[in-house]
């Protein structure tokens, strides 16, 4: 029997696939608000990147985020939504 294997996301910055433990996920909630999942369980249209800076430059820059997500990001969202991921990555290299 062949082993078993993690779920796998593709990242919306690079454009690779990835384990889903591995990469951030961005939501946006039913009531249209964008940002970091966590727990990357919560209710919402969600996206992934990889816990690089590159990777989420690249997604918020080019707008495959915001295509991802099907939502509009002005250019303070961005901005905030940016700081986030900055956050979640500094947390995620503590670990």
């Amino acid at each position: 029997m062949a082993p078993r294997t993690g779920p796998e996301r593709t990242c919306v910055g690079c454009r690779t696939s990835g384990s889903k433990l591995d990469l951030i996920r961005i939501v946006r909630t039913p009531h249209g608000e964008v940002r970091v999942d966590a727990t990357g369980r919560a209710p919402g249209r969600g996206a992934y990147v990889h816990a690089d800076r590159a990777c989420a430059t690249a997604a918020i820059a080019h707008g495959s985020l915001a295509r991802s997500l099907r939502v509009g990001l002005r250019a303070e969202e961005a901005a905030r939504l940016g700081n986030e991921i900055e956050r979640e990555i500094e947390r995620d290299v503590r670990r």
